[in-house]
């Protein structure tokens, strides 16, 4: 909302920026939407791929080896997959990677925590879930 002092907001993540957060919500066509819209359609086109076929674009065999040949099985999951990436990073107030990169380029000792947690949780994790292939 605006304000006679500029831009402003009732969530308090959005107000703690003295309204560069809450006027970028007031003006959707900005950076941030544009990169958003730019990530989707780059996905899309390395979706496309160099595979031989488009049942392989749509599945890979190694999701198919250990969850079935289900294209919708495999969107579901991507998009699963997704908003809990999107969800942890707004939680957190950053990207994950983002963290890890700039983290230890500073040398910081969280960002060398939160690298060994990530990896200590996500090798074990795909190695469970992608045990056939």
């Amino acid at each position: 909302m605006k304000t006679e002092e500029g831009y402003t907001s009732s969530n308090a993540y959005l107000a703690k920026s003295n309204g560069k957060y809450a006027k970028a919500v007031a003006n959707p066509l900005n950076y941030s939407f544009i990169f958003v819209i730019a990530m989707m359609v780059g996905a899309a086109v390395s979706g496309v791929g160099r595979s031989k076929s488009l049942k392989e674009r749509r599945v890979p065999a190694i999701w198919a080896a250990n969850f079935g040949d289900s294209v919708a099985k495999r969107y579901v999951g991507a998009f699963i997959g997704g908003f809990i990436v999107i969800y942890g990073a707004r939680l957190a107030g950053g990207c994950s990677s983002g963290h890890m990169m700039s983290g230890m380029m500073q040398t910081s000792l969280s960002g060398y925590i939160f690298t060994l947690g990530a990896f200590g949780a996500a090798i074990p994790t795909a190695m469970l879930m992608y045990r056939k292939g």
